[in-house]
């Protein structure tokens, strides 16, 4: 079976689906705060112009997926599968933001567990780059089991590697 790297993917808080060009207003109503961006390698993402760069790699990436609140299904963020290495059993997710309300653990929890679910039905291991100042990602990326693997330059900068691999059944 190939690897379906735009899924939707349904958990208590979030749904996640393929992320689509119509998305791009409300995706932006989300990312347009600053905060969000502040330990982030990119800080003037909040920035329209600099987003839309963004939300372009994302949609050409082929692996975009919009988070929305399962609830009241407003739009809360996003995230995507990238790279993904059939020889070497291995894909990122990265690229990953949520609004500020969802803060805290637990929609972050849900985004990286219902995407790590789906991808390790495909790979060993999952990768995530965190930049070396992000602070409260390397935090998160720990929460969720991934372990520290190194630094690894990716898009002209220097990352934090974390990896999640496939318990052995």
């Amino acid at each position: 079976m190939p690897f379906d790297l735009q899924p939707r993917l349904d958990g208590a808080l979030l749904t996640l689906r393929p992320l689509r060009e119509e998305d791009f207003d409300a995706l932006f109503a989300v990312a347009a705060d600053p905060l969000i961006w502040e330990q982030h390698p990119n800080s003037d993402r909040y920035k329209e112009e600099v987003f839309r760069e963004f939300f372009r790699g994302a949609m050409e990436s082929g692996g975009a997926l919009l988070a929305r609140d399962a609830t009241t299904g407003e739009v809360v963020g996003s995230s995507r599968y990238h790279g993904y290495d059939e020889a070497a059993s291995e894909i990122e997710i990265g690229w990953s933001f949520l609004a500020r309300r969802c803060w805290g653990g637990a929609w972050n929890r849900e985004m990286k567990t219902l995407m790590l679910r789906h991808a390790l039905q495909f790979v060993r291991c999952v990768v995530f780059l965190v930049g070396p100042n992000n602070i409260r990602s390397q935090k998160a990326m720990e929460k969720i089991g991934g372990v520290r693997d190194g630094m690894h330059v990716a898009f002209g900068r220097e990352n934090v590697r974390y990896r999640v691999t496939a318990v052995p059944t």
